[in-house]
């Protein structure tokens, strides 16, 4: 139960072999909500603009959302295409990501793309029709950082289902014009939402100084791991090689243009025999090693399978707090960088895109709808793994 708010049971219904409650908020609640109300609350003949909220633990509900007005430079999207990311799942299922925490009903995700509706009067570069793929976070451009061009990591930041910021999984939204980007004739508006997991690996080979003389590492086969792989094969790497605990996902891998894969336990006692078949598969050295689920024994093996001289970048944030062999790592002066979502990306990923540098389309494994019962599924579906890689909305 959420504290400080006022809930109703509204009807209990079985799920997947759980009982899940769809819960109401009282209307003292519900003025706490930032720029949403029930669709209870609407007024007759009031167009409606539905969302989708996250109003409870593994509780997800369809409800109005009354969009902010429209600033004289902002743009009102209609969103055809959302994604499911991780973080939309850990929010679902314990509330939180990271230090984030879900203290009040949320609309959930921030994968997004759409057709513009309406612009502000100072906006220039947009017109109604055209189709954009949104970056979604909004930095303050005041503080040191954003001057620096660090924007990413601005501590005012607000960015879509991050609480207490809501996120795009609505019909509609209002967004600044200049975090919208339009999308060639030859870019799908899914591929346009996949801009976003696209930019976490664009940004880490950014980070890592990826190019054609670079032999890299990838831990974790997931969908940051595959668009990390593929980023890095666009930026010029040589040769890949990827690893995970999953045979299917590590097949995916293989298809969409690994050069090695490499199979591995979740035993730490494992880690020194699964690097030596790791440098074999990679045939010399790791130059740069990407930790895409950050947990104790990847980064280990990403510590210890990159040569002496060469970086590892963390991605993935599995685990908080990690114990890792940094003192080995050290002496070999082994580099560790990590980044922070993504910054100025957009433009290059669509780029990408529009000239089959990177090819996306096949990450895009189940489709669903938006009603009560696909938002359900989908987030199901995008939590249970198996072979799901990325779970897209079409609205």
């Amino acid at each position: 139960m959420l504290k400080g708010f006022n809930f109703q049971v509204h009807k209990i219904h079985f799920f997947l072999g759980k009982v899940q409650l769809c819960l109401c908020l009282s209307n003292e609640s519900k003025k706490m909500g930032k720029g949403g109300k029930s669709h209870e609350e609407t007024k007759s003949g009031e167009d409606e603009n539905m969302a989708a909220w996250l109003v409870g633990l593994n509780t997800l509900k369809i409800q109005q959302f009354k969009l902010p007005p429209l600033g004289p430079h902002d743009a009102r999207v209609r969103m055809k295409a959302v994604g499911i990311c991780g973080s939309d799942v850990h929010y679902l299922k314990t509330m939180r990501c990271a230090d984030f925490v879900v203290k009040e009903p949320m609309v959930i995700g921030h994968e997004c793309a759409g057709i513009i509706e309406e612009v502000g009067s100072e906006v220039k570069n947009l017109v109604p029709g055209d189709r954009v793929a949104l970056e979604p976070g909004i930095s303050c451009w005041r503080c040191d950082l954003c001057k620096d061009g660090r924007y990413n990591l601005c501590p005012e930041m607000k960015f879509f289902a991050t609480p207490p910021v809501h996120g795009s999984l609505a019909h509609q939204v209002v967004h600044p014009a200049d975090l919208c980007f339009k999308l060639p004739d030859n870019v799908s508006l899914e591929e346009g939402a996949m801009c976003e997991p696209l930019s976490v690996g664009v940004h880490a080979c950014r980070r890592a100084n990826i190019g054609p003389e670079t032999n890299v590492l990838v831990m974790g086969a997931g969908p940051i791991g595959l668009v990390t792989m593929m980023a890095a094969r666009a930026f010029g790497a040589p040769r890949i090689v990827i690893v995970d605990v999953d045979d299917n996902r590590l097949s995916v891998a293989k298809n969409l243009g690994a050069d090695g894969i490499v199979k591995v336990s979740t035993d730490m006692q494992d880690v020194a025999e699964e690097v030596e078949r790791i440098c074999k598969a990679m045939g010399g050295g790791v130059d740069v090693s990407f930790d895409c689920a950050g947990f104790n024994k990847t980064m280990s093996t990403a510590l210890s399978a990159t040569r002496a001289g060469g970086k590892v970048c963390l991605v993935g944030m599995g685990h908080h707090e990690m114990t890792v062999p940094l003192t080995p790592a050290a002496t070999r002066e082994v580099d560790v960088i990590g980044i922070f979502r993504y910054r100025n990306t957009w433009p290059l990923c669509i780029e990408f895109l529009r000239s089959g540098k990177i090819d996306v389309k096949p990450l895009i494994t189940h489709r669903f709808g938006f009603s009560q019962k696909e938002v359900e599924e989908a987030f199901e579906t995008s939590a249970g793994g198996g072979s799901a890689i990325k779970v897209m909305f079409n609205l």
